[in-house]
Order: structure tokens, then sequence, then C-alpha cells
């Protein structure tokens, strides 16, 4: 069976250094991560999310709004703008087709919420896809602390019921103490 951490793993990039390697590429590092990692993120995943043509839009969009938006012409700098754009409106549009796949996969393959921001995907886009990428393995601890937390106040819950069974507390008491315990006052 498969670790939640293998997609982690296979793509092992540092959130930090992807950001700064993409400033000093001038926005060239993310294509490549992209084109890299997509199908890695589709072949753990089972899910497809985009294509080579899709990344290679993004790339065409990004190297030609830069070269137009430099232009001193006004037409060529409005086309270099709008071009800038669509790059960005496609790394936004992939971002939201991988948060929806990473939340899948978690929540189909080992039945786990995988909470991601949406706010976050739209601003960072694909920056927040590896940061979430790189979060799987705490998620997986994360769980494993909620699951045991749970299994405490059930613990506590049959306590709580032997008592008022044995008429050591009355009815009251006992509904005080199971609210405390269920809103997490104890």
């Amino acid at each position: 069976m498969s670790s939640l951490t293998d997609l982690k793993d296979r793509i092992d990039t540092k959130t930090l250094n992807m950001v700064l390697l993409t400033f000093a590429t001038g926005g060239i590092y993310t294509i490549l991560w992209l084109y890299r990692n997509y199908s890695i993120i589709d072949e753990i995943t089972e899910t497809k999310t985009i294509n080579d043509t899709f990344v290679i839009w993004i790339a065409v969009c990004v190297g030609l709004g830069s070269l137009f938006g430099s232009s001193y012409d006004q037409a060529l700098m409005i086309i270099g703008g709008i071009l800038s754009i669509a790059s960005t409106v496609l790394y936004i549009v992939c971002a939201f087709k991988m948060k929806t796949c990473l939340q899948n996969y978690v929540l189909n393959k080992f039945k786990m919420e995988f909470p991601m921001n949406g706010f976050y995907t739209f601003i960072f886009s694909i920056f927040y896809i590896n940061y979430c990428i790189n979060d799987l393995g705490k998620l997986e601890s994360r769980q494993r602390v909620k699951s045991s937390e749970y299994e405490n106040i059930a613990q506590q819950l049959e306590k709580l019921a032997e008592l008022k069974e044995k008429g050591i507390i009355n009815e009251e008491e006992f509904n005080s103490q199971k609210a405390k315990l269920l809103n997490g006052n104890v």
C-alpha cells in the first residue's frame, strides 16, 4: 500500500526554494516544476489534472507576455499585459485542479480530510500546492493525534455513564460533564 508521504517524497521541493528559484529565473522554474511534477501527481493520485499542452501554453503566455510587456510600443505592451494575465489564470486553473485532485486522493485512499484553503490556492497557486504536498506528512500525524483525542473522550464518556448508572452522579451532573467533554472544556 502506498504511503501518504509518497507524493512529498517523489516531488521533494521545498517551497521557499521554489519561490527563490522562480524569482531568480524570472518565472521559468515554476514552469519547469510544473512540467516535471504534474505527471507524478497524476500517477500517484491516479487522476488526470493537466497535460503537456497546458504547461506549454503557460510557458508561451509567460514568455510572450514578458517579451511584449517590455516593448516601447503601446499595442505590444497591452498584448503583453493580456498574455501575463492569461498565464496567471492558467496557473490558477491548474492549482485548483491539483487542489481537488489532492483532496480527493487523501479522502478516497486514506480516509482523511485534507483541508486546503481556496483563497491561498487562488493567491499563491502552484506555490501553495507544493506547500500542501510538503504538508502531507504532518497531516498524517495530526490525524493520529485527533484520533487519540476522540478515543480519550469516548473513554471518559463511558466512565461518566458508569458513574451515573452506579448513582454516584445524577443526570444533571452527567449532562454537564458530558457537555464539557464534547466542547473540549475539560
